[in-house]
This record gives structure tokens, C-alpha cells and sequence, in this order.
């Protein structure tokens, strides 16, 4: 006899659509150039940024280009290999990028949710992490103009996943642990599958 009450929560996804070649080539490469889990930067403290200059604008734009063809929704300077602190990010496709630079969280709430994360980094690992609902960021924009962001839910999620990059902290970092012996597990057959 079928348990109707699984049955009724069990939701399919959808199979997502095929990408063309062309758009699955830049998105191999764009992922080419993500550190992945292992590499030192990524554990790495990334320092303030202090000059504000065409410079940055520049790594901001190519961070920017490298999330959107990689398929992310944020990265941060570390995972390209620059110890700046710099993210970007965009939870809506139709938004354009946000860039933080020299991002702090101001405060965040005591309202927190689990909610399984990936990450651009550690390809095909998805754990639980539990964050904050709402939070309220200070930071610099690529001009070095202040600002203040308050944002709730993914977005909110997305700039604390990131700002945790900057400081060296990956989401196996805070995940239970037995999804974090599962997710090494994952990462240590892809390094010897390759």
C-alpha cells in the first residue's frame, strides 16, 4: 500500500533545458577560472580594498561576467584568486550585478532558517547551512560611495555566503557534520576521478 502522505510531498523537478554548445563552452570555461576546494586561497583572510580606481571597476566587471557565465547567483574575490574584499552578486536574472566592496554585516536577525546551499567552488556538493533571515550590510560601491544594503531571504543568504569567502570560511565550514564527511567523501572521488 503507497504512503499518500510521502507521495504527496515528493515534488519532481523539472529537467532543465539543454544549453547550446556555444553557451556550455563559455560556461566551462568561466568555471575554469573558479578556485576550487583545495585550493589555499580559499581558506585565505582577503584584505580591504583601499583604491578605488578603473582597476577595481575592471575586476568587478570580470567577476561579474565570470558568476553570470558560470551560472551563479555571487562570488567572491577569493575564488578567482584575489585576496580583495570584493563580491558580487545577483539573485534575480533580469537584475543587474551588485557589487560590495569592503562589505561588513551591520546586523543580522535572530530569525534564522536552514536551507541547502552549492557553491561555485565545490562543484556538485549541496549541504545545509543555517543562516540569518535578514541582514543589514555597510559597504563601498566600485566608486568607494557607501552604502547600505538590508536584505532578507536569498539575497540575504547570498551576500552572507559570499562575505563568508572573503574571510576564508567555506560552507562545509557550516554544515552538520555528517553532511560535511558526505560532501568530502563527493569532492574526494571527483579529485580522483579526474
Amino acid at each position: 500500500m503507497a504512503d499518500t502522505q510521502h507521495d504527496a510531498e515528493v515534488v519532481e523537478q523539472p529537467e532543465p533545458p539543454p544549453i547550446d554548445p556555444e553557451t556550455a563552452a563559455r560556461r566551462a570555461a568561466a568555471l575554469a577560472h573558479v578556485r576550487k576546494f583545495g585550493d589555499p586561497v580559499l581558506k585565505a583572510r582577503a584584505l580591504p580594498v583601499d583604491r578605488f580606481d578603473d582597476e577595481l571597476r575592471a575586476e568587478i566587471r570580470r567577476m561579474g561576467t565570470l558568476m553570470n557565465d558560470a551560472f551563479g547567483i555571487g562570488l567572491a574575490a577569493t575564488q578567482v584568486g584575489t585576496l580583495h574584499r570584493v563580491l558580487v552578486y545577483r539573485v534575480e536574472p533580469e537584475s543587474p550585478v551588485n557589487a560590495l566592496v569592503n562589505p561588513q554585516i551591520e546586523w543580522s536577525s535572530g530569525e534564522k532558517e536552514w536551507m541547502e546551499e552549492g557553491c561555485l567552488s565545490l562543484p556538485g556538493v549541496h549541504v545545509d547551512v543555517e543562516r540569518p533571515i535578514h541582514v543589514r550590510v555597510r559597504a563601498r560601491d566600485a566608486g568607494g560611495d557607501q552604502i547600505l544594503v538590508e536584505a532578507s531571504g536569498l539575497e540575504a543568504r547570498v551576500i552572507q555566503h559570499e562575505m563568508d569567502h572573503l574571510d576564508g570560511i567555506l560552507i562545509l565550514d557550516r554544515t552538520p557534520r555528517d553532511q560535511r564527511k558526505e560532501a568530502m567523501r563527493a569532492l574526494r572521488e571527483q579529485s580522483e576521478a579526474a
